[in-house]
């Protein structure tokens, strides 16, 4: 019995603390889209992708003309120089290889260069949801384009628009659909904008007289 009450206490107390958590998310992945130094990484990326991946031809054109060659040369060639010319088109193979994955393989050239120069943006938009977090009062802050699986979200939780603002990016209209739904001041004291859906809604006219209503036909 002891155990049983143990339990519910600590199972109630538990969800009275979460409770009085409040907490937020953000979609970083649109917040990434929206800032210019973000964008202007995406191209530079490309750019050296693009001049990487010419080197890596360059480097598999020389193996197919080895290839070539000694495929043309094959039959006026003795053992040992076949054996040779073998080797010499295995190792180019092998450099090749290397080489790509050097560029575009886990944790290399490329995947370094895109954090190098990512790192700055993170850190910008790191500062924004830490001062977004503090001034609406959060404690806990989710990414929905992070690893975690959020299988339902209510957008009166969603803060993508206040890190938006926070890092001078507010657009005069929502960013993201249904981000900013009729103020709710048990979450959020402030005074947010009506969503589209609720200023096309039609006024509920109280003078209105009610359809009279068919009798049914015995």
């Amino acid at each position: 019995m002891k155990k049983f009450l143990f339990i519910f206490l600590t199972g109630f107390l538990l969800a009275h603390v979460s409770q009085a958590q409040k907490f937020g998310y953000i979609d970083s992945n649109f917040i990434l889209s929206k800032m210019p130094a973000y964008n202007k990484v995406q191209q530079e990326m490309d750019k050296y992708a693009e001049a990487w991946q010419k080197e890596i031809e360059v480097l598999q054109q020389q193996v197919d003309k080895l290839k070539q060659d000694y495929k043309a040369e094959e039959v006026l060639l003795t053992e040992e120089m076949k054996k040779k010319r073998q080797a010499e088109i295995a190792k180019k193979e092998t450099e090749a290889r290397e080489y790509q994955r050097k560029v575009f393989g886990y944790e290399g050239m490329m995947f370094k260069r895109r954090q190098e120069l990512m790192r700055p943006i993170q850190d910008e938009v790191f500062t924004a949801v830490e001062k977004v977090s503090k001034a609406r009062g959060l404690q806990i802050m989710f990414d929905k384009s992070g690893d975690l699986v959020m299988i339902y979200t209510n957008p009166v939780h969603d803060y993508t628009e206040y890190v938006l603002e926070e890092l001078g990016l507010a657009s005069d209209r929502q960013n993201t659909p249904g981000s900013r739904p009729a103020a709710n001041t048990a979450d959020d004291p402030g005074n947010l904008p009506e969503t589209e859906e609720q200023q096309s809604e039609p006024q509920n006219n109280s003078n209105a007289k009610p359809k009279p209503t068919k009798k049914s036909k015995n």
